[in-house]
């Protein structure tokens, strides 16, 4: 559209105050900015929209209309809600630079003159995407109110009328447009995840046609070159698991080819996105490196739980300290073994531990993942909420866990990968972090032992009868016993308290409070305090048959 057309329409309350000679220049785009340089997020042809908030005297008047006129813009509108009557010093700034000037009037909102300068573009274009592109640029490098992926969705909504989402290479919808109606069910993404990683793996040039239930979709891969190589060089397999997916609800199939090259500017836009995300998670990546690195050395559970103090905020904000924790241990292996699989894990395990309570793609997803050689270690921080079923402390789930993301991650491993996880309990402290990163590295190893591309198992697949059989390794058994009896001899050594004898004495005894007491010369009150505090340290209940065998062959053992 070309300037002069402006003024033709009276909603847009626009009046000329210079520049008459130049209204013949064609607008592209529309950007709102009080920034005194916004020259980096200028590209040429813009109207710009301004409220004068960047002006303080008459000289930051020259500055501002020049770093325009360099950039190429179209005109400047300023808003007279601010100061009222435009300033003579950006008149006469304008005049001397040739960049025509329109005011507008107070009672006129600039989104009113931004959706029909974008309207007007799009529909000189024909419906084109270009509009989209232009607009939403702006958005996404004006900070975080541009909104991240759900305003570019949005206005493939507006725009176009196309309904699209982003997924994760999960399934999990990181975001859609509002434009989109009902969410996507959870099984749909899915479907969609894992036809687009079988396409990726075979090589098929996107964007790829899928349909479902009658609903024909186009995948489109967000792929970022500023992890690393360039998309060229690098190995799909780097990235296949953890690149995100742009699906939209129209078949691509008949789309003009300059449409799906801007649609893929589109799939840019967000992978911006996708990139501060990943930026953001950068510290609690080394969190979890540095709290690790001491649990593996064997460094003081003191010092381990300084540690924790400081990460529990950036993992948990609003929330405090986390009373409980969580290890999950993951390996990727490739056939051949020329790509390294822990960072490979540490991406996926990032994409598939989202907290299930957040939404977008904005680094609340609570968890801190390391990669240690070829397998990734994640810090799952849990907040005091106990399980709704039997008043545990709740957590992860290998089966929970494997159900969400094999269908999908199968696919994208297609024949020369695999993928194991092992889950660990839930831990109350530091103390027992050391047993929780081996039990969660021992589960990953019954996982491998399993068929099949994905595989997950838990902390309860660790338990006494797995222990009995013979081909059980030492260090198997040596984790076993870490888990259960360290807490107790810690707190031991602490307070003199004699915890390890007190259970023993206890099993000894078959459960009889009464004879327990008389062996040990105790008051019977004394030890229920003392038996309540070893169901505390451990999480476990002596009342329960299955515990009490897990003490006595973790005390047989040791």
């Amino acid at each position: 559209m070309r300037l002069r057309a402006l003024l033709d329409t009276d909603a847009l309350g626009l009046r000329l105050l210079g520049g008459e000679d130049e209204l013949d220049r064609t607008v592209r785009g529309v950007m709102t900015t009080d920034l005194r340089d916004p020259s980096r997020y200028l590209s040429g042809g813009e109207l710009v929209l301004t409220g004068l908030a960047w002006r303080r005297d008459a000289a930051d008047s020259e500055p501002f209309v020049r770093i325009l006129a360099t950039a190429g813009v179209a005109g400047l509108a300023a808003g007279e809600a601010e100061l009222g009557a435009i300033p003579d010093d950006i008149v006469e700034a304008c005049a001397r630079h040739r960049l025509p000037l329109f005011a507008v009037n107070e009672s006129v909102a600039f989104a009113t003159v931004t959706e029909h300068v974008v309207r007007q573009v799009s529909g000189e274009r024909a419906g084109d995407l270009a509009a989209v592109v232009d607009r939403h640029r702006r958005l996404m490098t004006s900070g975080p109110a541009g909104g991240g992926p759900d305003v570019v969705l949005d206005l493939l909504g507006t725009d176009l009328d196309l309904r699209a989402w982003v997924l994760s290479p999960a399934g999990r919808a990181i975001a859609g447009s509002s434009a989109a109606g009902p969410e996507l069910p959870a099984g749909v993404c899915a479907r969609l995840a894992a036809e687009h990683l079988a396409a990726t793996r075979t090589g098929r040039r996107g964007p790829h046609r899928v349909t479902l239930t009658g609903t024909t979709y186009s995948l489109f891969p967000i792929r970022s070159a500023g992890r690393g190589a360039t998309p060229a060089s690098r190995d799909v397999r780097e990235t296949v698991l953890s690149d995100w997916l742009l699906a939209v609800e129209a078949d691509a199939g008949d789309w003009p080819e300059e449409r799906l090259d801007l649609l893929q500017g589109v799939t840019q836009l967000i992978a911006v996105e996708r990139d501060r995300r990943d930026a953001a998670r950068t510290v609690r990546r080394r969190l979890a490196q540095e709290v690790l690195e001491l649990v593996q050395t064997g460094a003081a559970p003191a010092e381990i739980a300084a540690r924790l103090r400081v990460a529990a905020p950036v993992l948990l904000p609003g929330l405090g300290a986390a009373p409980h924790w969580q290890v999950i241990v993951a390996k990727v292996e490739w056939d051949g073994g020329d790509i390294e699989g822990g960072p490979v894990a540490q991406s996926l395990l990032e994409e598939i531990l989202v907290d299930p309570l957040s939404a977008g793609p904005e680094p609340s997803d609570r968890i801190a993942v390391a990669h240690n050689g070829d397998e990734a270690i994640a810090l799952v921080p849990l907040p005091a909420v106990p399980d709704e079923h039997d008043g545990t402390q709740a957590g992860l789930h290998a089966d929970a866990l494997l159900d969400s993301v094999r269908d999908p991650l199968t696919a994208g491993l297609a024949d020369d990968g695999r993928l194991t996880l092992g889950v660990s309990a839930a831990v109350h402290s530091a103390e027992g972090l050391r047993g929780a990163l081996e039990e969660a590295r021992h589960a990953r190893r019954v996982a491998a032992a399993r068929t099949g591309r994905v595989c997950a198992a838990g902390h309860q697949e660790l338990a006494s009868h797995v222990l009995l059989l013979p081909f059980v390794p030492d260090d198997v058994r040596r984790a076993f016993t870490a888990r259960l009896l360290d807490p107790l001899r810690d707190y031991d050594r602490k307070h003199r308290a004699e915890l390890i004898p007190t259970l023993e004495a206890f099993l000894d005894c078959d459960g009889s409070w009464t004879r327990c007491a008389s062996r040990l010369h105790l008051h019977v009150n004394t030890l229920r305090y003392r038996v309540g505090r070893i169901e505390q340290l451990t999480n476990r209940d002596l009342s329960r048959l299955e515990d009490k065998l897990d003490f006595f062959l973790a005390l047989r053992m040791s």
